[in-house]
């Protein structure tokens, strides 16, 4: 590591002097869990310096508790702000080892975005923290960072249009599926994924390690996949050839974790646990939204189908987890590459590093397609079901497996999906309930639209708008992502 970093020191200073402001801005951040509740317990778990001391401006590394969740976040602080950081402001301590010190985020600062790439250039450790980075990879220096805007769950900076740095907010011990995942892929010689160049963990003591931030190369000229369909759907243009491509990329990623990772077998009672779980959940969708609970009992049938049709079990294995059209890229060369394999961030992080049947990310891209078809006025079944139909044909060319020979895994797993969907509409975005509820009742009505083979134009009663009544431009998943290029 380099002669700063191996003259930074660990503070050891309590979270006293900032815990005032720090309850005041933490509910604030897009990134925070906890909204809509006041702030319990604030107990600081790690604290390092990134700089010597006396430096200025200073980088704090902090990990906190925060009503039992750990948060990792890097201050920066100044005597003064310059016009340009005034956004950044966490706030002023009157006193303590930071009194007089404008304190705010410090990855908004570039001076200090740019530390923490030469942090990852210069393997080590510095108090708590370790860097690590592929030992073949060249990371050039003095790559200007800038940040990507928009997110919600973490944060991300681009360094010269090369690479992108994604720094987790909410973390825990084991190593985070965007790093495994990843680097497992390239081992196994999967070019739709390409491996971290650099990472860097927290080691605590008495734990794993906790996976705090990883750079990967940046795609220049790679289109969004869910902003390259909605502009399809505006052109009326078919989407089927890039949806057969992306249903053959999708199945590479699965081949290659597969062979990468070990597989299991769930057997009948696994199976049953797996059915039973997407009842409860069903059962406490209901509970909040009244508009599902009509439904209830059509959607159980999906699952009870899926408990009873087991008898030799179902192949598990370890599978993107959060898949959709925004987490996709047609790169410049026209082929596609899967990004973000974080799983769903609410999820506890055991939860989504165990193996799971590989339909669950075939359900989310086929929920996918239904949104942006959603998206457009007039509802276009038709582009959807052809849109389904050809990731389903392209999957079974890589694997020689149709997702859809399985009726019933995969209706159950689209089941749970919507009925996911239709929570979170119902708690962060109202005005699109109506998008999931539309998949609930045909879903509850055991139609086989998506099912089994595509059928143009065959859409359920009651599942397009009224007339007049047009759509927003949806989110490919109820975690809305903004129009971006980002990494692999």
């Amino acid at each position: 590591m380099s002669e700063a970093a191996s003259t930074g020191t660990t503070s050891t200073t309590g979270l006293s002097p900032l815990e005032p402001m720090l309850r005041d801005w933490l509910p604030l951040q897009r990134w925070f869990a906890g909204k809509g509740r006041r702030i319990g317990r604030l107990r600081m778990i790690s604290a390092a310096d990134l700089l010597p001391p006396g430096s200025s401006p200073r980088l704090v590394h902090l990990l906190l508790d925060v009503d039992g969740d750990c948060y990792q976040l890097l201050l920066g602080m100044r005597p003064a702000l310059p016009p340009a950081l005034a956004p950044a402001l966490i706030g002023r301590p009157e006193q303590g080892p930071y009194a007089g010190q404008c304190v705010y985020e410090g990855l908004g600062d570039p001076r200090l975005a740019a530390l923490l790439l030469e942090r990852l250039r210069a393997p080590g450790t510095l108090g708590p923290l370790r860097f690590d980075r592929d030992p073949m990879a060249l990371i050039p220096a003095a790559l200007t960072p800038r940040p990507l805007s928009g997110e919600q769950t973490n944060s991300s900076m681009i360094y010269g249009d090369s690479y992108i740095l994604k720094v987790f907010r909410r973390v825990g011990p084991g190593v985070n599926p965007d790093l495994e995942l990843p680097r497992a892929l390239a081992a196994a010689g999967c070019a739709r994924v390409p491996a971290p160049v650099a990472w860097y963990e927290a080691a605590l003591p008495g734990g794993e390690p906790l996976t705090l931030g990883v750079l990967q190369p940046y795609l220049r000229g790679s289109d969004d996949g869910w902003q390259l369909a909605l502009g399809r759907l505006r052109a009326g243009a078919d989407f089927t050839a890039e949806a057969h491509a992306l249903g053959r990329a999708t199945a590479e990623v699965h081949s290659a974790l597969a062979t990468a990772l070990p597989t299991v077998a769930l057997g009948p009672e696994q199976t049953a646990r797996l059915a039973s779980g997407m009842t409860a959940r069903l059962a406490a969708t209901a509970r909040e939204v009244p508009a599902l609970r009509p439904y209830e009992a059509g959607l159980r049938g999906a699952f009870d189908a899926l408990a009873a049709s087991r008898g030799a079990g179902v192949p598990a294995q370890r599978i993107h987890g959060d898949l959709h059209l925004g987490q996709t890229l047609r790169t410049s060369d026209g082929s596609w590459a899967l990004i973000d394999f974080e799983g769903e961030p609410a999820r506890p992080l055991a939860d989504r590093r165990r193996p799971e049947p590989a339909v669950r990310d075939i359900a989310g891209i086929l929920r996918s397609f239904d949104y942006a078809a959603r998206s457009h006025r007039p509802f276009a079944p038709a582009w959807a079901d052809a849109c389904r139909a050809a990731f389903c044909e392209g999957y079974a060319r890589t694997t020689g497996r149709d997702p859809r020979e399985d009726p019933v895994l995969l209706r159950a797993y689209e089941t749970d999906k919507a009925v996911y969907e239709a929570r979170y509409e119902s708690r962060h975005r109202p005005d699109w309930l109506h998008v999931p509820m539309a998949a609930i009742r045909r879903l509850a009505a055991g139609a086989d639209r998506g099912f089994g083979r595509a059928q143009p134009g065959a859409a359920s009663p009651g599942a397009g708008p009224a007339p007049g009544e047009g759509f927003p431009s949806l989110s490919p998943h109820p975690r809305p992502q903004p129009p971006r290029r980002p990494h692999t």
